[in-house]
């Protein structure tokens, strides 16, 4: 059976396991414009993916921690309407990655800044969820602050705790600074996840980078 250098393992999801963006960006675009703020150039969108949307509404946007809350509301109204799982892709290989790191009797769970709701229904739409031990994310009913990368990921190593999962070799797989911003305040090592939305320089202070799956399932499986 592979063996693994890690007790447990950590995903981000949104640029990591999933892309949502061709269900993200229509809905935001109609939010933002609901506020009369412009469409962001197309080659900036992806700047909204990974970070929490409170924050971006008010950095990116440039709205008001109030006018933030609102847009927040919108957008999961939308979302919801929508359904979380629609418009939702998987990248190629991803889950199989996951279920090998399963197979090999490695927890895993999530830690994304997504609200939970919807990462349950995005891995459950694709017959993943049965593969995590924890489901951590965004508190869906949280306004006037935003759940941070530190926040999902502490919470996924208390629920990983209450399993009764070894939580002494962690790492966490994101394609954000974020990412390894919040890893870093628990001393986690990052893989990074090239195929996502983040920018090459995101990366220089992971622990390692994935140009795809077959190279992340090589830096967590072994023979």
């Amino acid at each position: 059976m592979p063996h693994s250098p890690y007790s447990c393992v950590l995903w981000d999801v949104d640029g990591t396991i999933a892309d949502a963006t061709p269900g993200i960006f229509p809905r935001l675009l109609e939010v933002l414009a609901s506020f009369q703020v412009a469409a962001p150039d197309p080659a900036s969108l992806a700047r909204w993916v990974g970070p929490p949307m409170y924050e971006s509404f008010q950095q990116l946007a440039g709205l008001t921690p109030t006018q933030a809350d609102d847009a927040l509301t919108r957008y999961r109204e939308l979302a919801a309407r929508d359904g979380y799982a629609a418009s939702v892709d998987i990248y190629p290989g991803v889950p199989e990655v996951i279920r090998a790191v399963a197979a090999a009797g490695i927890p895993q769970a999530t830690a994304s800044t997504k609200p939970e709701n919807q990462v349950r229904a995005i891995l459950e739409h694709n017959d993943l969820i049965g593969l995590f031990t924890a489901i951590s994310g965004a508190r869906a009913g949280t306004v006037g602050r935003s759940d941070s990368k530190s926040d999902v990921i502490g919470w996924a190593i208390e629920r990983l705790q209450a399993a009764g999962v070894d939580t002494s070799k962690p790492v966490l797989i994101g394609d954000r600074h974020h990412d390894v911003e919040g890893a870093m305040d628990y001393g986690i090592p990052v893989i990074f996840a090239e195929w996502g939305f983040g920018d090459a320089s995101e990366g220089d202070a992971a622990a390692f980078r994935a140009a795809d799956a077959a190279a992340l399932q090589a830096l967590l499986l072994t023979d």
